[in-house]
């Protein structure tokens, strides 16, 4: 009966642990594509947006905010739901599948969410502001440090 004990919570504790680290990518990811403040900064005070730009890129900003909430709503149901599920089986179970994909479904939403989000922003910009913005883009993509 102990290998079989033993076996069950290595599934849980490996369960949990891809959950977990499913979770701290996309918090890694989203933080890098997500405009940070420095970003924002950028954006909106050094590309000096015309009064339209703004206006567009604003009413961008509040669509996208909507949707982010709503997917970000998404993946606490599905980690409420993992949870509940490997407290009731304490095995990986059809329900703790389901929560996984669920979760990682909405995950992967989010982020083109925001690819798409930031590619409309860019399409307000002109030529040369866009420039700009692509080196900021870029920079906050691949910069090593949190």
């Amino acid at each position: 009966m102990k290998p079989l004990r033993n076996l069950v919570l290595t599934v849980v504790l490996a369960a949990l642990a891809a959950s977990a680290g499913a979770w701290g990518v996309v918090h890694v990811v989203m933080s890098r594509a997500q405009p940070a403040t420095a970003f924002h900064q950028m954006l909106h005070k050094e590309l000096h947006l015309t009064a339209e730009q703004d206006r567009r890129i604003e009413g961008l900003e509040q669509v996208y905010a909507v949707r982010r909430r709503s997917l970000e709503a998404q993946m606490r149901a599905a980690n409420a739901d993992l949870a509940q599920a490997l407290q009731q089986a304490h095995a990986y179970t059809p329900a703790v599948q389901q929560a996984v994909d669920r979760s990682h479904a909405a995950m992967a939403e989010l982020q083109k969410e925001t690819i798409l989000h930031v590619l409309a922003m860019r399409q307000v910009l002109t030529p040369d502001q866009a420039v700009r913005f692509d080196a900021t883009m870029a920079k906050a993509l691949t910069d090593e440090t949190p």
